[in-house]
């Protein structure tokens, strides 16, 4: 990756056009709103922050368009979805049992050298499982696209010529929250990482497809804390980062113990929180500048005081 990827916290209070104009960017500005599904045309608010320079992309309404004219892909689609989904539910039973082997662990022993090492060989079972699951996601799609090549499908390969040139001509492309999942699957279908090489910028679920390795979390949920959950490959433009949009909000920053299972089963990766008024310009392979929140390994909130790959 030789182009810029700027992550943002959430948009409620609009920071885009401060962020655009320190960029110096000019021209016009396509954009990625698929994650708001029927409500993906709804973007006059985000044209207004581009000063009214941005061309959306419309993947949602593109994917429609195949569902409606190619209802054999479609069809199939559907059944690739439904395979997913028990795999993940699968997983999640699997994880219910790891992550509860780590909070046992952690529970019970006497601190110590012996303590601590159980601790960590709980916490490696369940990083071998979540890699063990975005391997079998990889397996499922890769032989789906073999049976289902999309760029032999006429109308798939229309839409994704006509994205290649809206992104061509584009002085930046900017991803915007919403369905994840959505998101993800119609960057994928209409290959966009294939025509990007100008900046980017993306928030919350937006941020969160940029990723190599999409998580899922939620501590404050009306049912209670959920496990986080390893959901699947992003566009791999940023490696090694997980974000996490409305992380005060969503998790239980407090816990410090829950919070330390968290960072410490997703290392390498560097588990970024992004507020509101957060910006993150990331380097090379997603590179943490100084000064990015991040959760650290016993659990706390801490900052960057060294750039981390």
């Amino acid at each position: 990756m030789t182009f810029p990827v700027v992550l943002l916290g959430p948009q409620r209070t609009p920071t885009l056009d401060m962020v655009v104009q320190s960029m110096d960017l000019n021209g016009r500005f396509a954009t990625i709103t698929a994650g708001w599904l029927e409500r993906e045309p709804d973007d006059e608010e985000l044209d207004d922050q581009l000063d009214g320079r941005g061309v959306n992309l419309s993947l949602y309404a593109r994917w429609l368009d195949v569902q409606e004219r190619d209802p054999e892909f479609a069809a199939a689609e559907r059944r690739l979805r439904a395979v997913l989904d028990e795999v993940q539910e699968l997983y999640l039973l699997r994880l219910d049992h790891g992550l509860a082997a780590v909070h046992d662990v952690r529970r019970g022993g006497e601190p110590g050298p012996l303590h601590a090492a159980a601790v960590t060989e709980a916490i490696d079972a369940v990083r071998a499982l979540d890699e063990q699951h975005l391997a079998r996601i990889n397996d499922v799609h890769n032989e789906f696209y073999e049976l289902w090549p999309p760029h032999e499908r006429p109308v798939i390969a229309h839409h994704r010529a006509e994205v290649a040139r809206l992104l061509e001509d584009a002085a930046a492309l900017i991803v915007t929250g919403g369905h994840v999942g959505v998101l993800v699957n119609a960057m994928h279908l209409f290959n966009v990482s294939a025509s990007l090489g100008t900046p980017v910028i993306a928030w919350s679920a937006g941020a969160m497809a940029l990723t190599d390795r999409i998580v899922l979390f939620h501590d404050r949920s009306v049912r209670g804390p959920s496990n986080p959950e390893v959901y699947g490959r992003g566009l791999s433009l940023l490696r090694d980062v997980v974000p996490l949009p409305h992380a005060s909000a969503r998790l239980l920053l407090e816990d410090a113990d829950r919070m330390s299972v968290f960072a410490r089963r997703f290392v390498p990766a560097r588990c970024v929180l992004l507020e509101a008024g957060t910006r993150v310009d990331t380097g090379s392979g997603g590179s943490c500048p100084v000064g990015t929140r991040v959760l650290a390994e016993d659990g706390r909130v801490a900052v960057l005081e060294a750039a981390s790959a």
